[in-house]
């Protein structure tokens, strides 16, 4: 309290004279003080001569006298208050049928690349030949390196798509071969396509329609998958469905940082932090969760139609209800209205903005755990699902519950690490680095013991492990770069985010297909890149409150005097 009464600008009295030890005159002083101020108008220019008196520490007040410290956070010089809450800027908190309409996008794209592209397109592809691969011995049965007696139907499915039949002049490509061919011509495509939305995202009005439209675009190209019966059809489809994978998911994960800013304010104090945390995870666990669920939808829809005689015709089936699911989530594109509308119309934006993002190192750190993530989760994938069918030969029914268990799991698994998070505090980078950890897990048994036979319960506790930490990476990946993330630049950091990640999977794809059935490549590469994530993540000094305090959302603490309560905060923090 003497802090604060002697520091006003109000006082021009000898400070000396009110520090004699004698309580008794202390107090007759300060009678007399305060009967001369309220009858007195003091000369403010003495003020100017008075000495500036030093902030007193922790150290002054070992002597046992009590600060009131809450007295000393309310009491602020005016022009100082004024100068806070000018620097505060809140939007429209996010309803609960935005919220509701954000996962449901998840839900409806995140089976793009989990399933459609890794699963229904080779399918497709090796189910447009006249002919079929070299049979199996006569029997029905044909028994493998590891002494396993494989089913002529799972023979067949595993020939057709690691059998080199498409000749393009002197070369042979396999169905999954013409599959990363055709990713990575998306890839290519989706590069310049993503350089251009970004700005319409940050600076346009009209991302939504774009948005709405690339979505559509993808949706549509899903229909006729399977109209001719010919590979040479799929590169032009693949590429176009990449492309609008990416233009959507730039907007969907530009719209997490929106919402964001829109529970817990703009330009936030330090303690105000974890409740940005605790939000943004909140927001992409659920949503994530959301997308295993349809990831989980198309799978179990591809196997029921594999049971068919017409195995093209069938997949065709499951590629149109594919686009029809995905058609549903424009739904959340018309209907996000949050948008950036102080960044509205900038003259003064360039080609640079796309590459603005290497400006904050924080967020071009977070770029490496993104790639390093999505290819280790896509290699184990891929490989593991073509190990278990050509070399494990396990039954049909089991490979659909392994994949019911890699995609149901994080749905169960994925809430519940919400409020351990919480109890530990734990941001964005430590998940990541958990994710990692049991990266190399299942990756380093699964490499281990490549040489053994391994039983069906090994392959379901593998599979539960990954789905958790596919979740967690894909969860907490986007998290950190939205934290990252200046206000007006979310969406260009988003479009980083989308194509960087399908570049990572398309990679991991490449590995994990190739080898036909061999997992050493793929687990050994994955583990490796488990371990570099975590390297990086530790000493590359990437964090989520550097970043956030890098990119403005959170105010670096004053070197004189108390923060100043944010008025109305309280208001906007969400129990989650």
């Amino acid at each position: 309290m003497q802090y604060r009464l002697f520091q006003s600008p109000s006082w021009s009295f000898n400070t000396h004279k009110l520090l004699n030890p004698n309580p008794p005159l202390l107090t007759s002083q300060l009678v007399f003080i305060t009967t001369t101020m309220s009858e007195e108008n003091l000369d403010t220019n003495v003020v100017r001569d008075a000495a500036p008196r030093r902030p007193r520490s922790m150290e002054d007040d070992e002597s046992g006298h009590s600060v009131d410290f809450k007295a000393m956070e309310t009491v602020q010089v005016k022009s100082e208050t004024e100068s806070e809450d000018d620097e505060e800027y809140f939007e429209d908190k996010p309803s609960k049928g935005e919220v509701m309409g954000w996962c449901l996008y998840e839900l409806c794209s995140y089976f793009t690349h989990t399933v459609l592209l890794t699963i229904v397109f080779p399918l497709i592809i090796s189910q447009s030949f006249g002919s079929q691969p070299p049979q199996p011995a006569a029997g029905g049965l044909y028994k493998n390196g590891k002494g396993f007696h494989c089913t002529k139907k799972e023979t067949d499915l595993f020939e057709a798509l690691t059998y080199a039949r498409i000749k393009v002049g002197s070369m042979k490509f396999s169905p999954l071969e013409w599959t990363s061919i055709s990713w990575f011509s998306g890839l290519i495509l989706a590069a310049p396509l993503l350089a251009a939305v970004s700005i319409h995202l940050d600076h346009r009005p009209n991302s939504q329609l774009i948005t709405a439209a690339a979505t559509a675009i993808g949706a549509v190209f899903c229909l006729p998958a399977g109209a001719i019966k010919t590979f040479w059809i799929m590169p032009p489809y693949v590429a176009a469905i990449v492309s609008s994978n990416a233009v959507g998911s730039a907007f969907h994960n530009r719209h997490l940082g929106l919402m964001v800013r829109g529970f817990v304010g703009d330009n936030i104090r330090k303690l105000q932090f974890p409740d940005r945390q605790a939000v943004s995870s909140w927001l992409s666990i659920y949503a994530t969760a959301a997308g295993c669920l349809g990831s989980a939808a198309i799978a179990s829809f591809t196997y029921y139609m594999l049971q068919n005689s017409e195995g093209f015709i069938s997949l065709w089936i499951v590629s149109i209800f594919s686009g029809i699911l995905w058609f549903a989530g424009i739904g959340h594109i018309i209907t996000a209205t949050r948008s950036n509308e102080s960044s509205f119309n900038n003259s003064q934006v360039t080609a640079s903005h796309f590459i603005s993002i290497f400006k904050y190192p924080h967020a071009a750190g977070s770029l490496v755990g993104v790639f390093l993530s999505s290819f280790s989760t896509m290699s184990i994938f891929t490989s593991g699902v073509l190990y278990i069918v050509g070399e494990l030969c396990v039954p049909p029914k089991d490979i659909l519950f392994v994949w019911l268990t890699y995609f149901f799991f994080p749905i169960l698994a994925l809430p519940f690490l919400h409020p351990v998070q919480k109890v530990i505090q734990s941001d964005a980078v430590k998940m990541q680095i958990f994710g990692f950890l049991l990266t190399t897990l299942a990756s380093g048994m699964g490499y281990y013991y490549r040489n053994n036979n391994w039983h069906f319960n090994h392959v379901v506790f593998l599979a539960a492990a990954q789905s958790v930490a596919s979740g967690v990476l894909h969860a907490f990946s986007r998290i950190l770069l939205m934290d990252c993330a200046p206000s007006g630049k979310e969406g260009v950091f988003a479009a980083w985010f989308s194509w960087i990640r399908m570049l990572g999977a398309f990679v991991g794809f490449v590995i994990g297909s190739s080898g036909s059935g061999n997992i050493n490549r793929a687990f050994g590469a994955a583990f490796a890149a488990a371990v570099v994530g975590i390297v990086v993540l530790i000493f590359s000094n990437v964090s989520s409150y550097g970043g956030a305090v890098a990119a403005g959302h959170v105010r670096k603490r004053r070197e004189m005097g108390t923060p100043v309560p944010v008025k109305g905060s309280d208001d906007r923090r969400m129990e989650v």
